[in-house]
């Protein structure tokens, strides 16, 4: 009987984000542009990194990974939100909506997974610069890279496959802008006690592991930095570690405010969900520009790709 319940809702309607008819062109308009400069944003920090030899280096190497990671959680969410406002299309497959929150916590975890070797890559730097350059080889950056990914696939094929083998019979309105865990449990039609436990075990674990390493990482950072005698040694150093923290904590604390808590359906969760599917892919280059005076130089010079080349 459960397969039969499994496959009677064929898609699901997304709810999407609640507001009043006369404001979807608006809306359509203001998240189009926050998609299109979050791609444009993102793709100028790959682009300068490849191009700008003098950022060939692992910190901008795992830079270009996080902007590209970005754009693709980006890539997954809001064209559908977007054809939610315009043309009222709010239907998406069993298929479509598997795929959807795979790829979400897929590109979610591997993002946590990134921002933790980041931290580590700055740690290196700062607290051990002369072993620096013998530890983090290309080779060891590009298997650390790939650890990340795998993690990050390893992590949401479970947590997908978790949720998808509960029975969906009906309703098929998802109370949300897109397929997601909190969201898709309410729908199933069985006890979804253990699904919210597993939820809360696995992705607190996940996320308090990673920022506690992170926290660990800048606490011999600070430490090492506030050794450094020279005053502008010590503004480089802060200034290029805190566009990485800035990043940091705009990502966990509203992952925190909804995972850690999967029972709730405050209205304020679809807000905090837009500001971290939505907002944090558009805020990480601007803060990465502004905060990093390397990525500024960076990118004036490539307006003149003569001084991009190597002497």
């Amino acid at each position: 009987m459960q397969s039969g319940n499994q496959t009677s809702v064929l898609h699901f309607i997304l709810v999407g984000l609640h507001h009043p008819p006369h404001l979807g062109v608006p809306l359509f308009l203001a998240f189009l542009v926050i998609y299109i400069l979050t791609v444009s944003g993102n793709g100028l920090i790959i682009l300068t990194v490849l191009v700008d030899v003098r950022l060939h280096r692992p910190m901008y190497w795992f830079l270009c990974h996080l902007s590209f990671l970005d754009m693709t959680i980006s890539s997954a969410i809001v064209p559908k939100m977007l054809a939610g406002f315009l043309l009222d299309s709010r239907a998406i497959s069993f298929g479509g909506c598997v795929i959807q929150l795979f790829s979400f916590h897929f590109l979610g975890c591997t993002e946590c997974f990134l921002y933790t070797l980041m931290a580590y890559d700055r740690f290196l730097a700062i607290c051990k610069p002369l072993h620096y350059a013998t530890i983090m080889t290309r080779s060891v950056c590009n298997y650390l890279a790939f650890g990340t990914w795998l993690g990050g696939t390893i992590h949401s094929l479970f947590q997908t496959s978790f949720i998808f083998r509960l029975p969906f019979c009906g309703p098929n309105r998802v109370d949300y802008f897109f397929c997601d865990i909190p969201a898709m449990l309410r729908l199933a039609c069985a006890d979804t006690t253990i699904n919210e436990l597993v939820t809360f075990v696995d992705i607190g674990f996940l996320a308090l592991t990673c920022f506690m390493l992170i926290l660990t990482s800048y606490g011999y950072i600070v430490a090492a930095i506030l050794r450094i005698r020279s005053a502008d040694g010590r503004l480089n150093a802060f200034s290029t570690c805190a566009a990485h923290l800035t990043v940091v904590i705009v990502y966990y604390v509203p992952c925190t405010f909804i995972y850690l808590r999967p029972g709730s359906q405050e209205p304020l969760d679809g807000v905090v969900a837009v500001f971290y599917t939505v907002i944090t892919p558009l805020l990480n280059p601007i803060i990465y520009t502004l905060r990093n005076k390397e990525m500024k130089a960076a990118l004036r010079r490539l307006g003149g790709l003569k001084e991009i080349q190597p002497h």
